[in-house]
């Protein structure tokens, strides 16, 4: 007998970009095989782009450049043996390489103020989804910027620019062949803001004073130049210049000045765009000759719900005479004005300042006074509240014995968490031997100190350590550790997570993969953990392993019920515990949609509607996708896609034509099995109507201007769904009707679906979005006049 033909090699599935070169193979166990080919079960004889090729056993099916026609399942019969594949034919967004070199290496420079448009033009298979972002958030229409789609191209246009546009943005194109994502940076430049103040008094004396400031916050985009520097004489109106400096100098001194006399100052940056706006100093005051120089800063030394104490130290220069005492002056926090606190000058160099308003901040300045004046003012003190101090300060972070000999420890810790009203003022280190009950005080040491050495220990000693923040409030919690002379000491550390960047709040895992989690944390003695899933004990199939500063969770393989909120609980069996919970999201490729309905709700369209896929149970990000061919063997091709709800109307229905429908339902993860129509769907065509034309004659004239029978209403509809607009019109000659949106002409958008039948005018918007809110009009117009009828469409989000 004559042995049968087999395969040695099968026909094997081939993606391919648009363009490019295709090839199917396989291989027979005989050299004289003559082989058929089919194509979506169709024979092929012969094909634009199409070579068939044998070469001994090998048979090859190759394409010179693959098109959308060329996609499809391909069979290869040959004696006895039959072997399938697909050739799927992708056709990602693309953006010509020139332009975008240009637009990705090179900024878009405008200035403040002017318009900046960006067009970019893209082709691919379509639909395809244009958004443009920045700062990872999606840019929509508002009164300066405007995103527009065609089927060809997107732009971007801002009408009027400021500083808040630099940035980067990205340009994202979609479909369902690929994503392509553009980076683009727009630099918009203007004059820089005023230099940053306050204008501080360097030198103030009876030849000449030195005003300072920093630079401004924001140059504009453009470097500054250079400064200008004015000057007002208090009791005048006009400004005089005085001089610039290069933009490295941030100081001016000027010594166009008379003795005693008060100025205002102000300064403004300059770049190649423009002048700023001026930071103004406040008053300042030329010193005479033998007045004495500034106090240092007044400093706050307690505080009351009425009344500040405050004190001062003697300034260093006191003037060709002895100083007879010091003007002190207030003022509410945020305001301009000084206001004396006493009437004549205050001998001591502290004062109780009395009569302030409850919990209103305040800062005070101290001016010296001997026989030849008052000199210049100090420094504004730091800013103050009127009130009772209440709290004390928290606990010392962070307690630790860094080192140790034989008769001494060293202790270091760090400043608690410091809240309104809780400052510190000092720390106090006390001391006791295990076998006591009663602390000694061994050092009270200052604010700025977070380090002490405990010495004239015995060797090998244990004893109890402990250091509180001292306060107006009085001492705050004890943090406490048990040491060793001459050994390393153990400290009593509160559990706590230590969690980074590598430890999720959410995790979405693939149905079937390891579920694996490794939570970090520190404690002494060693925590007790323990782990939850939404408030009960886990399942039997969790392993948890806890090692010395980590616990790990494993499931091996994730299950849709494994999907919940976990806990991890950390327990110091002193009843104090610390808690972290993060969300576990099982999701897997979804399963196909139900059963799927056609209806005609308009004439010459057709509204898909299908049962949900189950999946939307526990899948958030799912979506779906519409396909239609014309034929029960023809090509699938894309109507819509990224659909979140359960229907679709499909507009370019053509009379007398069969339509076969499938739905898909999609995720991160892939796409579901499809869903299908199995018969077909056809609106027929109609039928040509005889009609017999009665002779015309003159008779009277009837013609009427157009009139709304029945106006536009305004809806409110929910994203995703349909907006039936309608209206009855009449007149005569019959009106010729128009819509637009936001006076836009909506003839020619293939977004709106318009007609009118014998006065009834209808416009559907399908699938609505959130740039189809605004105002519509209808436009009925004939010879004999115009009408109008407007209404306002809402947009609110899903129900």
């Amino acid at each position: 007998s004559v042995p049968r033909c087999y395969l040695n090699k099968q026909l094997a599935t081939v993606r391919v970009l648009k363009g490019d070169p295709a090839e199917l193979s396989c291989t027979v166990s005989k050299d004289n095989v003559t082989g058929t080919w089919f194509k979506d079960g169709l024979k092929l004889t012969s094909m634009d782009g199409v070579v068939f090729e044998n070469k001994g056993l090998v048979h090859k099916l190759i394409i010179n450049k693959a098109e959308d026609i060329h996609a499809g399942k391909y069979r290869f019969e040959g004696g006895d043996v039959k072997t399938e594949a697909s050739i799927f034919v992708e056709d990602p967004p693309q953006v010509d390489k020139v332009l975008l070199k240009n637009l990705t290496s090179v900024p878009t420079v405008a200035k403040a103020g002017e318009g900046v448009k960006l067009r970019i033009p893209f082709e691919g298979r379509g639909p395809i989804r244009a958004a443009w972002l920045k700062d990872r958030m999606e840019l929509g229409d508002d009164s300066r910027i405007r995103v527009d789609k065609t089927d060809t191209c997107t732009t971007l246009s801002i009408s009027s620019c400021d500083r808040r546009d630099c940035g980067d943005y990205k340009v994202r194109l979609k479909n369902d062949s690929g994503v392509l994502e553009i980076n683009l940076k727009i630099m918009v430049i203007d004059k820089p803001q005023p230099p940053a103040g306050p204008i501080k008094i360097v030198e103030s004396s009876a030849n000449n004073i030195t005003i300072q400031w920093k630079p401004p916050k924001d140059d504009g985009g453009k470097p500054v130049q250079r400064y200008l520097v004015e000057r007002q004489q208090v009791g005048r109106n006009d400004w005089e210049t005085l001089g610039e400096t290069p933009r490295s100098c941030t100081s001016f001194t000027t010594n166009k000045v008379e003795e005693e006399m008060s100025y205002y100052f102000r300064v403004r940056a300059v770049n190649a765009e423009g002048v700023s706006n001026a930071l103004e100093s406040g008053e300042v005051k030329a010193a005479g000759k033998g007045s004495p120089g500034a106090p240092d800063r007044p400093e706050i030394i307690s505080v009351s719900r009425d009344s500040i104490t405050v004190s001062w130290k003697a300034p260093c220069k006191t003037g060709t005479s002895q100083i007879v005492g010091y003007i002190v002056q207030k003022r509410k926090k945020g305001t301009v004005t000084w206001l004396p606190v006493t009437n004549v000058p205050v001998k001591d160099k502290k004062l109780k300042v009395t009569s302030l308003k409850k919990g209103v901040q305040y800062e005070f300045r101290v001016a010296a006074v001997n026989a030849a004046g008052t000199g210049q003012p100090s420094d504004p003190s730091e800013p103050a509240f009127a009130r009772d101090p209440t709290k004390s300060p928290g606990q010392v972070q962070d307690l630790k014995v860094s080192s140790s000999d034989s008769t001494s420890v060293t202790l270091t810790w760090n400043k608690p968490e410091v809240q309104d009203g809780n400052d510190v003022k000092g720390y106090e280190v006390e001391m006791r031997p295990c076998n006591s009950l009663s602390w000694t005080k061994c050092f009270t040491l200052p604010a700025e100190s977070t380090s002490c050495r405990v010495q004239g220990l015995q060797a090998r000693e244990k004893l109890l350590l402990r250091v509180r923040a001292l306060g107006d409030g009085g001492p705050g919690e004890a943090a406490e550790l048990e040491a060793c002379a001459g050994a390393a000491a153990a400290a009593l550390v509160s559990p706590r997570f230590l969690l980074d960047d590598t430890v999720k709040s959410f995790l979405v895992i693939r149905a079937g993969d390891p579920i694996r989690v490794k939570i970090p944390f520190e404690g002494s003695p060693e925590p007790v953990v323990t782990w939850l899933k939404d408030g009960l004990p886990l399942p039997g199939r969790a392993a948890v392993s806890t090692e010395e500063g980590s616990s790990q969770l494993l499931l091996r393989a994730a299950e849709l019920g494994d999907s919940g909120t976990y806990t991890v609980e950390l327990g110091d069996g002193l009843g104090k515990r610390e808690t972290f919970s993060f969300q576990v999201q099982i999701t897997d490729i979804p399963q196909p949609p139900g059963a799927i309905r056609l209806e005609e709700n308009v004439p010459n369209t057709v509204t898909v509607t299908w049962e949900p896929s189950a999946s939307e149970q526990w899948e958030k990000n799912l979506y779906y996708t519409v396909l239609k061919r014309e034929s029960q063997k023809g090509l699938w091709h894309v109507l819509g896609d990224l659909i979140y709800n359960n229907k679709f109307t499909f507009t370019r229905v053509v009379p007398g034509r069969d339509y076969y429908f499938r739905v898909v339902a999609k995720n991160d993860l892939g796409a579901s099995d499809p869903s299908e129509t199995v018969q077909p769907w056809r609106i027929w065509k109609k039928k040509a109507e005889f009609r017999v034309r009665a002779q015309k004659y003159r008779g009277v004239n009837q013609n009427q201007p157009p009139r709304f029978l029945v106006p536009l209403k305004c809806h409110v509809v929910v994203t995703g769904s349909e907006c039936h607009m309608s209206c009855a019109v009449g007149g005569h000659p019959p009106p010729k009707v128009t819509w637009y949106k936001d006076n836009r002409d909506l003839s020619r958008d293939p977004s709106y679906f318009c007609t009118n039948d014998f006065g009834v005018c209808s416009l559907v918007v399908l699938g609505v979005t959130k740039q189809d809110e605004g105002e519509y009009m209808v436009e009925a117009s004939n010879e004999v006049g115009r009408a109008f009828s407007k209404a306002f469409l809402a947009i609110k989000g899903n129900a």
